[in-house]
């Protein structure tokens, strides 16, 4: 019988849950949720862009890119155009009501980063944001917008 710990990504894998339930914690006064909370900032980053591109800038499914567009547009926090050259496809982007929220999800990220730093230590917690980088471009995962991978 197999244990928990014969496996080395079950200690990732619990940490990225326990982490991921702290800032859902944190970004509940916002009514926005982890994912939601990067598809706001992503499309800060990149501009107006299409839904099937946000999906893959931050790697979620277009089933699971679907449901939070809805959702943060029923809140105001984006809108949806169709797309002028493929009209079968829309166009994201930020309203002003969700350029408003970055600074309060910024914020909570800042927390979060100050949160894993007293947890474990200044030293461990730029050693792991350096390891969980190099395993996400790895991967194949990218920071949205960045093209060097391209």
């Amino acid at each position: 019988m197999h244990k928990q710990h014969d496996y080395q990504f079950h200690a990732l894998l619990h940490s990225a849950d326990l982490v991921e339930d702290r800032l859902r914690e944190k970004l509940t006064p916002l009514d926005i949720r982890p994912k939601q909370a990067r598809v706001l900032s992503a499309l800060d980053i990149l501009g107006s862009v299409s839904q099937a591109q946000l999906a893959r800038e931050i790697y979620v499914t277009a089933g699971s890119m679907s449901t939070m567009v809805t959702r943060l547009e029923k809140l105001g926090l984006i809108s949806r155009a169709r797309h002028p050259d493929e009209r079968r496809s829309d166009v994201l982007s930020l309203t002003e009501v969700g350029k408003s929220q970055l600074k309060g999800i910024h914020q909570t990220w800042k927390e979060m980063d100050e949160y894993i730093e007293k947890t474990i230590g200044h030293k461990k917690a730029l050693m792991l944001l350096e390891l969980t980088e190099e395993l996400r471009l790895a991967l194949g995962g990218q920071v949205p917008g960045d093209k060097t991978r391209d």
